[in-house]
């Protein structure tokens, strides 16, 4: 099984700069698994790594995506894995560094996604019966097709409705068949976590805040406008994310700067904890603690000495 280096842990805890250090000191590249970040024009607001945080290491998965497009979980991991096969049959060290969970554990467990995408003629017909029909004739078909997933399902649910009789369509498998094959299925690759923390949480507060006021230094509220003027829609998936929605507000009038902030700060804080309840559900994780402020030289070491134990070189 390939071998992969992972550096995860909540936003603003310092994967950007470790992702890099370890790339250097074990010949590797860095992939980055950050939902936001495949987006062009959006570096501010996505805390996307700059040349010099980069420090001379390959980055992927960087701005490849227009903002007006709303990536899917399976089209990101055809992309990067694509990415990490090409640093692996180069020789190199493939380091997968972001904080987008799902990503990350689709990516490492190299998931066979079910068919369908939007769009298709199957997708298309089920959305014409379900404004025809309603949702309660679709689940009730589900269900004799598949009850397990229709049990699960609510009739407000009707993207899922779709989506479970679109895979059966297509593949002539259930999803609930599907995705218990895809689970017992072995990871694609052999990953080595790194995780960053603080050991108080006032600390990681206060850091999140301070990223928060440096993104707004840097002209956050300049790249919602700039993105508007280049035609992205106001609903576009890319301006609903932390940061975007709260100064698109901005340009609008409903929120006055400060407001803003204030709310990005709050958000960035919530999603950091839920960040860390799906990490700690990870028990491979090495977890390294910062104190008042990241020591990376000492961070450094300690995360070698994890991975040659491992067998990473």
């Amino acid at each position: 099984m390939p071998r992969v280096v992972c550096v995860v842990g909540p936003t603003a805890s310092g994967k950007t700069k470790m992702g890099a250090a370890l790339a250097r000191r074990f010949n590797g590249e860095v992939v980055s698994v950050d939902s936001m970040q495949i987006y062009r024009g959006m570096s501010i607001g996505t805390a996307a790594p700059t040349a010099e945080e980069m420090a001379g290491i390959p980055h992927h998965m960087i701005a490849v995506a227009d903002p007006a497009e709303s990536w899917s979980v399976a089209r990101y991991v055809t992309e990067a894995d694509k990415c990490v096969q090409d640093i692996l049959l180069r020789g190199k060290l493939p380091v997968l560094v972001g904080g987008t969970g799902l990503w990350l554990d689709a990516l490492i467990r190299g998931t066979d996604f079910a068919q369908g995408h939007q769009g298709t003629e199957v997708r298309q017909a089920l959305q014409r019966r379900m404004e025809t029909e309603g949702a309660a004739a679709l689940l009730e078909e589900l269900r004799q097709i598949d009850p397990e997933t229709a049990a699960r399902l609510h009739l407000k649910d009707e993207k899922r409705i779709i989506r479970a009789l679109e895979v059966w369509q297509e593949t002539g498998e259930t999803i609930t068949d599907h995705d218990r094959r895809t689970r017992e299925a072995p990871n694609r690759y052999d990953a080595v976590y790194i995780g960053l923390d603080f050991a108080h949480r006032q600390d990681l507060r206060r850091r999140i805040d301070a990223r928060v006021d440096a993104m707004v230094a840097r002209g956050l509220l300049d790249e919602v406008r700039a993105l508007l003027s280049a035609g992205l829609p106001p609903d576009a998936t890319a301006l609903q994310a932390i940061g975007y929605k709260q100064f698109l507000a901005v340009d609008r009038g409903e929120l006055t700067e400060a407001e803003a902030v204030e709310e990005v700060k709050l958000r960035s804080r919530q999603y950091a904890k839920r960040q860390l309840t799906w990490l700690r559900r990870n028990d491979k994780i090495h977890w390294l603690y910062w104190e008042k402020e990241p020591d990376f030289p000492a961070a450094l070491q300690e995360a070698t000495k994890i991975l040659t134990a491992q067998g990473v070189s």
